[in-house]
Formats: structure tokens, C-alpha cells, sequence
């Protein structure tokens, strides 16, 4: 099994990636708030990250994904070509 600080970083560069390779299909607000949703937690797991707090960070980075996920399976966003691996949809 992966340490903890292991996995959050990884995570972390997989919300990333994921965070730029979609692309916003439906142009709406609520498109725009599950990317911008998306971008937060990215940061929050950095910064979480940043204070050695890896718990927090693991768990932001996974609610960051799952509002990309989200986005994607209701037709918001569309994944990055050569990116399905990202997302669990």
C-alpha cells in the first residue's frame, strides 16, 4: 500500500492534469461552479499539503475529482483527449 504523502501527491497531480484536460461542453453557471469547485480543492489540497497535512489533502483532492466526475458524467465537461484514465466515468 502506498504511504499516505505518496498517495496525496499523487492524487494531487491527477486533479491537476484533470483540472486542465476537460473541457467545458455546456457553458452555464453551474458548468463554470463544478470546474471552479474543482480548481478549490486543488488548491485546498496544496495548501493542506503545504502544512504536512496529508489526511485533509488526500480528502480534497478526491472531492476536487469527484466534481470533475460529476461534471463529465452530466454532460458539463468532456475529457481531455488521451485523459480517461482521470476520471472514473
Amino acid at each position: 500500500m502506498a504511504e499516505l504523502s505518496e498517495k496525496a501527491e499523487r492524487y494531487g497531480r491527477m486533479l491537476s492534469d484533470a483540472v486542465d484536460s476537460v473541457e467545458i461542453v455546456e457553458d452555464t453557471d453551474e458548468a463554470d461552479e463544478f470546474h471552479e469547485l474543482a480548481r478549490s480543492y486543488l488548491e485546498d489540497g496544496n495548501h493542506f499539503l503545504d502544512e504536512d497535512d496529508e489526511v485533509n489533502a488526500l480528502a480534497a483532492f478526491s472531492y476536487g475529482h469527484a466534481w470533475l466526475d460529476a461534471g463529465v458524467r452530466v454532460g458539463f465537461f468532456e475529457m481531455g483527449e488521451g485523459k480517461e484514465e482521470l476520471f472514473a466515468v
